[in-house]
């Protein structure tokens, strides 16, 4: 339970949505979060409708000398969206969209998930690049890069973002953009939830109706690996595609004696003409044998949707993730290794190429600066009893160690764990002290410290 004790009427009297305590009949689900292994207690709980909620949470936490964690979709998973003996300001019931067909943009409030977003801009034709499980935040993954099916064609969706409406720390709304408070625009760009809470995001949006999309499956063999990485140097940046290590999920297209053994699989999302979807059925035929597959034409939501099933709110998640210049032997020998032993049918390791539209940003431009890396890869296991915690952490840690020789220092935040805090400098690297100084601009008391923080 949490140690503190509050008087909460006075922000009861300032806030328009729900103020949840401990004494609260909601108050265990209120402060749940997506990773049950992040089982925190915070003080309260702030379910904003609206801007003037926010201002009235953050400044409630500052005055109060509060932790204070900004939650959105809920999904991160070293846990940022709750903690102990603070306050959580939640986003959740913030989640309209409004699509400007005629200027191909979007706006939208910082609860929406992935799903919110792709449903609303789907019906004029228009995406941008998004997560890979569609009940992931808009914000914690644009706020971290965000990468996606449509990176290698449109960037990240940081790249995709022209502007925020933010609340920093001293309880002021910031509409930034590249002419207005630029130095926040571009710390917003990769940086983190270091500078405040954002309450909506407008993004570009591009004409993209429906993919090619899907798994195909192989034999857990290393000269898959190599096969694809040479087929992602050679592809056009329509195609789209993440390389798998998983264990063979219970699924029809796929044979029942490979259910539950470890295999790889390339998820594709090709977004350029159906006149060459049988070419890229025949380029994925040239990767190995072929165990299973299921790809189809489909609305471009539905693809953020593949991986939704196996991942629902309430498993234990413990991740780590790195970004390397390439897909080497060595790194590929210990993916093999380690995908012999993967320790349950939810996890996997999911190598995301960086490249294409990605590269078209500089190191500097934004936040996110690593704009020469060609992968960045996710890795850990999910499951779903806690006496495995110890064995599962331990496995990941394993992977983790055997894969730095292969690696950069760096990891995208997104990837990492809450004990990942040592590795903050390395991923920022020539924007560290930039991000610093707009960090002491914007929150000098370091106010927003629940995430990869940005010490001030």
């Amino acid at each position: 339970m949490t140690t503190v004790t509050l008087d909460l009427e006075p922000l009861r009297d300032a806030v328009h949505g729900d103020v949840i305590g401990p004494s609260d009949p909601r108050y265990d689900e209120a402060r749940r979060v997506y990773n049950a292994l992040h089982d925190k207690h915070p003080a309260a709980v702030v379910r904003a409708v609206d801007a003037a909620d926010a201002v009235a949470a953050v400044n409630f936490a500052r005055d109060e000398n509060l932790a204070l964690a900004v939650r959105g979709g809920a999904h991160a998973a070293a846990g940022y969206g709750t903690c102990d003996d603070g306050l959580v300001l939640d986003l959740s019931r913030m989640r309209a969209v409004r699509v400007d067909p005629e200027h191909h943009t979007a706006r939208a409030e910082g609860g929406c998930t992935w799903a919110d977003f792709n449903h609303a801009t789907h019906g004029f034709g228009l995406a941008t690049t998004g997560g890979v499980v569609s009940t992931t935040g808009i914000g914690g993954l644009t706020l971290g890069g965000g990468m996606g099916h449509l990176s290698r064609r449109y960037g990240l969706s940081c790249d995709n973002l022209l502007a925020a409406d933010v609340v920093t720390a001293d309880g002021t709304l910031v509409r930034c953009d590249a002419d207005n408070d630029p130095d926040l625009f571009w710390a917003l760009r990769g940086g983190g939830g270091n500078f405040g809470a954002v309450l909506s995001f407008l993004y570009r949006l591009h004409p993209v109706s429906t993919v090619l999309g899907g798994p195909t499956v192989y034999p857990l063999d290393g000269d898959v690996a190599r096969r694809w990485r040479e087929l992602v140097a050679d592809s056009p940046e329509e195609f789209n595609s993440l390389f798998a290590l998983l264990l063979g999920p219970a699924v029809p297209f796929l044979p029942e004696r490979w259910h539950g053994r470890p295999v790889c699989a390339v998820i594709t999302c090709w977004s350029g003409s159906e006149d060459e979807d049988d070419a890229v059925r025949a380029r994925l035929g040239t990767l190995g044998p072929v165990l299973g597959q299921y790809l189809a034409r489909m609305p471009y939501p539905v693809i953020n949707t593949l991986f939704d099933a196996d991942l629902p709110p309430g498993l234990y998640h413990y991740w780590k993730g790195n970004f390397s210049h390439e897909l080497s032997d060595g790194a590929i020998d210990v993916h093999m290794s380690f995908g012999e032993s993967i320790p349950s049918m939810q996890s996997d390791t999911i190598v995301f190429p960086v490249d294409g539209a990605c590269h078209r940003a500089g190191p500097t431009d934004t936040a996110f600066a690593y704009r020469d890396a060609a992968f960045s890869t996710a890795f850990g296991p999910s499951f779903s009893d806690p006496a495995d915690i110890e064995r599962n952490v331990a496995w990941c840690r394993a992977y983790d160690s055997a894969l730095r020789p292969h690696t950069e220092e760096a990891g995208y935040i997104n990837f990492l764990s809450d004990d990942d805090q040592n590795r903050v400098r390395a991923n920022y690297r020539q924007n560290y002290d930039r991000l610093v100084e707009t960090k002491r601009r914007y929150d000098p008391g370091n106010l927003f410290r629940i995430n990869h923080n940005i010490t001030p």
